[in-house]
């Protein structure tokens, strides 16, 4: 029998729910203590952990002696303070939401926090473990013959409402290139392997939060816009991103191309939100184009549908704390998303909002 892993969790509105229905799937995996201090978000995320004890503070949580691991899921702008609690308090095998950080200036905390946490940390990159996306990642080097291009699409829903819509304002979130393509920005470094030099954007509010107004005050995110990355070695990546586009059949879209040819990964969207009057949702696929002899091969990608029925991204959130519990077990020897893989994805997405703010190319090593 395993050893078994229970959990504490900072913070379970609707993120932090996804991540206990997956850790509930999780054989000798529990969820021991949860602070949540939104009461109705308590609510719902104690009817999914009936066995979890409700705390109130970071503190009180660290106090349950039962816990092996901490889960933050909070809101952006409070994970570091958070981070630097756990670790003068309680220094446990960490998983913290990404973005890592919102704001430039904790930079310099980040640097003594990961320079003297004696426990792994993992910052949560699902994406990576989306079962299309880890094919596209597996198969991407052999279909292309090495990557010269990389392109990533999403089309997808606005924003969705968070407890006290603090997801609507920049210095609450960092920033849309920061809070939601944080996401695609890590994906672009893992694929490649390489880091980033320069970054070019464009980027607006065209459509989405413009009629709304908070104690006052506009939301001032973007929901639409174009990244370019250059890399260390020559290879370029572009990100596509437009948050009013949920009519698509396929919320992203990821492609990589090289002189012996093109991978493709196509990604639904949440099954919650696809039409019913529109049949089944669609199927994840994996298309591969050779040069020569030409002849695209498209394969399909199911998701187990208890995985899809468990969150809102592809099954990926099951399978990345089925890699987090085997690194609190021993049975990994380190985090396969580092503070540096998460803090890195960050960077790129301020140097993403600087330049579409500027209209200037941006070095994002700056805050790397």
């Amino acid at each position: 029998m395993a050893q078994l892993v229970n959990y504490g969790i900072i913070g379970c509105g609707m993120m932090g729910q996804e991540h206990l229905r997956n850790i509930a799937l999780l054989p000798d995996t529990a969820v021991a203590a949860i602070f949540e201090p939104d009461a109705d978000m308590a609510a719902k995320a104690h009817a999914i952990a009936p066995d979890a004890i409700l705390v109130d503070s970071v503190a009180a949580l660290l106090a349950v002696e039962a816990l092996d691991c901490v889960l933050i899921v909070s809101p952006n702008f409070r994970h570091v303070e958070q981070l630097e609690e756990i670790a003068a308090t309680r220094p446990l095998p960490l998983l913290v939401e990404k973005p890592l950080f919102t704001d430039p200036n904790d930079v310099t905390k980040l640097a003594a926090f990961r320079d003297a946490y004696p426990a792994p940390a993992w910052v949560a990159m699902e994406y990576r473990y989306m079962p299309v996306i880890s094919s596209f990642l597996s198969r991407a080097a052999e279909a292309t013959g090495g990557i010269k291009q990389l392109s990533i699409r999403e089309h997808r829903f606005p924003f969705l409402e968070k407890v006290g819509d603090w997801n609507r304002f920049n210095r609450y979130t960092g920033g849309t290139f920061v809070e939601k393509c944080c996401h695609f920005f890590d994906l672009m470094r893992h694929t490649l392997g390489a880091d980033p030099v320069r970054v070019m954007a464009s980027a607006a509010q065209a459509v989405n939060h413009l009629d709304e107004t908070y104690d006052g005050e506009t939301p001032d995110i973007i929901d639409s816009g174009y990244v370019i990355v250059d890399f260390e070695g020559g290879t370029r990546a572009m990100l596509e991103l437009c948050m009013f586009a949920e009519g698509a059949a396929y919320q992203e879209e990821l492609s990589a191309v090289g002189p012996a040819g093109k991978i493709e990964a196509f990604v639904p969207g949440p099954g919650r939100f696809w039409p019913a009057h529109l049949g089944p949702a669609p199927v994840a696929k994996l298309v591969t184009s050779p040069r020569s002899p030409q002849g695209p091969v498209t394969h399909d990608i199911p998701v187990d549908p208890a995985l899809l029925d468990a969150g809102d991204h592809n099954g990926s959130t099951f399978y990345q704390h089925q890699r987090f519990v085997a690194l609190v077990r021993g049975e990994a020897d380190k985090p396969e998303v580092s503070l540096s893989d998460g803090w890195a994805a960050v960077a790129l997405g301020l140097a993403a909002q600087e330049s579409a703010r500027t209209g200037a190319a941006v070095d994002p090593r700056r805050w790397m």
